[in-house]
């Protein structure tokens, strides 16, 4: 009987990857050459899987669509169930600065079609009666919700928008944590006067689960500076204080 760790090399081997080397000392690059455009190599690489998910995911919804209009039922199904599985994988954002839209979006304008989108995701986040139904449910939303960031990026619900994104990240479903931090900075980039506790959640990420001190006491003294909710800049100056932070 294979072990877990012989029968995902065997996959990996099956399905054209290669598996990694994790023998002491071994590395998949030397520090030379990440010094030689190993960080260019790797957004060149990632660009290549976010298109081809895209592209996975267009012409999985072309079939159906095609089985469909000639009445093909069984293939229709297939792709659908096909779809669904693309859709529960869980598809890690590799480099931060190609899923989070960049900080200088301005959402100024009310758009009927964005506000649609955001409240579609509404009716599904933090839904579900069992676990399969929530994990679902959970993608559900942030595909509506990412929908709503790339269709509409001057929409006045991009900043509502990167909050729940953010939510959803640090939920059970995913725990992506550097992930939901960003979309909770996002929120107060694209609305300074939000009243949400984006700062605060991104502040306690950062300290909590990201370990970057600098970065956490950062956020939380622009709690203290920025906030007017009482128990938000109370908890700010308490962590601020136990970090050790300079005032």
């Amino acid at each position: 009987m294979l072990n877990r760790g012989s029968g995902i090399a065997l996959l990996l081997l099956v399905f054209g990857a290669l598996p990694l080397v994790l023998a002491q000392g071994t590395t998949t690059a030397t520090s030379k050459d990440k010094d030689k455009g190993g960080k260019t190599k790797e957004i060149e690489i990632v660009e290549r899987l976010l298109a081809a998910r895209k592209e996975y995911q267009i012409t999985l919804e072309n079939l159906r669509a095609q089985y469909i209009a000639t009445g093909d039922i069984e293939h229709a199904r297939w792709a659908e169930e096909e779809l669904l599985q693309f859709h529960r994988i869980t598809k890690q954002a590799y480099v931060l600065d190609l899923d989070v839209p960049p900080p200088t979006l301005q959402g100024i304008y009310n758009i009927p079609e964005a506000n649609d989108l955001y409240r579609r995701a509404m009716t599904f986040k933090d839904k579900g009666m069992t676990s399969n139904d929530y994990t679902d449910n959970q993608r559900r939303a942030e595909l509506l919700l990412q929908q709503l960031l790339s269709n509409y990026p001057t929409s006045d619900k991009i900043s509502d928008t990167a909050y729940q994104l953010g939510d959803l990240y640090e939920s059970k479903a995913y725990r992506m944590y550097a992930r939901s931090a960003l979309y909770f900075e996002r929120c107060v980039d694209w609305n300074a006067k939000t009243q949400l506790d984006a700062r605060l959640r991104a502040a306690r990420l950062y300290e909590k689960q990201l370990n970057d001190r600098a970065k956490a006491i950062q956020l939380y003294k622009d709690v203290t500076i920025h906030e007017i909710d009482n128990k938000r800049v109370e908890e700010a100056q308490k962590r601020l204080t136990d970090l050790g932070a300079k005032k």
